[in-house]
C-alpha cells in the first residue's frame, strides 16, 4: 500500500513566512502567514503548503479539490509508465528432443518481446551432474539459437543447485 501524502491547508500550515506561488504559478515572494491566507481568501481559494521542509516553506494558492485531482492523476500516470520486469523461468533437459526445445524457444521469445528477463535452467540429476561441461554447455546453447528475439547474456552460464543456469534479456 502507498502511503497517502497529507498537505496541510489554510489554519493547518504552521510556518510563519512562507515562499508563495500565484495561483497561475507565478512566484508570489515570501509573505506573512496571515497575508498569504487573506490574499487566498480573497480570490476564493485554499492556501496549500507544498514543500513543508523547505526554508521558508512553499506553500500555493489554488484550489484544493483540483489540487488532490492533479496529484492523484500524477500518481496513476507514473504507475501506468513503469513496467515491472520479471524473471520467468525455463527448464530443459540434455534429453530434450528438437520439437519441444522449439516450443519452449519460442515461449521464451514471447517473454523476451515483453522485456522480462529468462532464466534458463539445464536440470541435470544423477550421473548427467558429472558430465564434461563443455558437452552440458552446448545443450544449452542448442535452445540459445532457436530463440527469434533478440537478446543478450546477463548472466553467463553457471552451476546451479539444479544443474546449469544462465539468464538473458531483450537486447535495447
Amino acid at each position: 500500500m502507498t502511503k497517502k501524502l497529507q498537505n496541510r491547508i489554510n489554519g493547518q500550515i504552521r510556518g510563519e513566512e512562507l515562499r508563495i506561488i500565484g495561483p497561475d504559478g507565478s512566484n508570489l515572494g515570501i509573505m506573512k502567514l496571515k497575508d498569504a491566507l487573506s490574499k487566498a481568501r480573497n480570490s476564493n481559494l485554499d492556501l496549500i503548503e507544498i514543500s513543508p521542509t523547505a526554508t521558508p516553506p512553499i506553500a500555493k494558492i489554488t484550489d484544493y479539490g483540483k489540487f488532490q485531482y492533479e496529484q492523484n492523476k500524477k500518481i496513476k500516470d507514473s504507475r501506468t509508465k513503469s513496467h515491472k520486469t520479471e524473471t520467468k523461468t525455463i527448464q530443459i533437459k540434455v534429453g530434450t528432443s528438437g520439437h519441444d526445445l522449439e516450443l519452449k524457444a519460442k515461449k521464451v521469445s514471447g517473454w523476451l518481446k515483453e522485456k522480462h528477463r529468462v532464466k534458463i535452467d539445464l536440470f541435470l540429476f544423477g550421473r548427467l551432474k558429472y558430465m564434461e561441461k563443455n558437452f552440458l554447455e552446448s545443450r544449452m546453447e542448442r535452445i540459445l539459437k532457436l530463440i527469434t528475439e533478440d537478446f543478450k547474456v546477463s548472466d553467463e552460464i553457471k552451476k546451479s543447485p539444479k544443474g546449469l543456469s544462465l539468464t538473458i534479456e531483450h537486447k535495447q
